[in-house]
């Protein structure tokens, strides 16, 4: 199903033993536009700290009461590798993540999570008893971003500034960002518009843009989103008709894997 990552922020975490804390950010793969991590704020007021949690730990989330249920113990989590959530993270980190908690790396591999299509398969695996050797020559690459910061991002139209993004929707069980929510009051009061990240022409981290090779008309003339629907496969069909664009539920090879990405800048 699809989700409002914006919905799902402050969600309580419950682990084995219970409560860790709440949701308060997430960190996006900015190679294959793919949630990562949750990042949840545990402590009170004064001793706050971030962690990391991967969707690799989820046992099964209870959407009516908005909790994520992880199968993981509160002292294993509380005691998880220090990393600065609110800094783009490295490959350095995540793999020192994955060693902690005893999961299989998932890059490496033609899937966008390891061999899979989901997170859930690499908790089964376990992880290899020799650990593939770190990369040299790039301990430091970045490739994580906060969602929270993203969110604000100018979008660029082809001929003019269209909007900002607001939000992200993402299937909740692959954890793929499937669009982007632009908030285009700038141009249209009130009007929202969804784009999928694969029809961004590129990204520019340093100017915080997301530029799209769609004109505003083209823009104004799409489909109509209404946030309190939410997005089901009509919509989505209808949206993906306008742009004449491959639905991703009917391509194959699957996008992360046979669709460049749009190159940073």
């Amino acid at each position: 199903m699809l989700r409002s990552l914006n919905d799902l922020e402050h969600y309580t975490v419950h682990a084995s033993d219970g409560d860790v804390g709440q949701v308060a950010n997430f960190l996006m793969d900015d190679d294959h536009w793919v949630i990562r991590y949750l990042v949840v704020a545990t402590g009170g007021f004064f001793s706050e700290r971030k962690v990391l949690i991967s969707p690799v730990a989820f046992g099964q989330a209870e959407w009516a009461s908005q909790r994520f249920q992880v199968d993981l113990t509160r002292g294993k989590i509380l005691h998880a590798p220090d990393v600065d959530t609110d800094q783009p993270v490295s490959r350095q980190h995540e793999r020192d993540q994955f060693r902690y908690y005893g999961y299989p790396d998932y890059w490496g591999s033609s899937g966008i999570w390891g061999m899979a299509g989901a997170p859930g398969p690499l908790a089964a695996a376990g992880v290899a008893e020799k650990p593939p050797a770190p990369r040299r020559g790039a301990p430091d690459d970045l490739h994580l971003r906060s969602a929270r910061e993203v969110c604000g991002y100018h979008i660029q139209g082809s001929d003019d500034g269209i909007g900002h993004v607001q939000d992200f929707i993402v299937d909740d069980e692959t954890w793929e960002v499937r669009y982007l929510v632009i908030d285009t009051s700038n141009v249209w009061f009130g009007r929202k518009v969804l784009v999928s990240p694969w029809w961004a022409s590129s990204v520019s981290w340093e100017h915080r843009k997301v530029y799209l090779d769609l004109s505003r008309e083209e823009i104004r003339d799409s489909p109509e989103w209404n946030p309190d629907a939410g997005v089901n496969r009509e919509y989505e069909t209808c949206l993906y008709d306008y742009y004449g664009r491959p639905a991703y539920w009917a391509t194959a090879p699957h996008p992360q894997t046979g669709v460049p990405r749009p190159p940073l800048l």
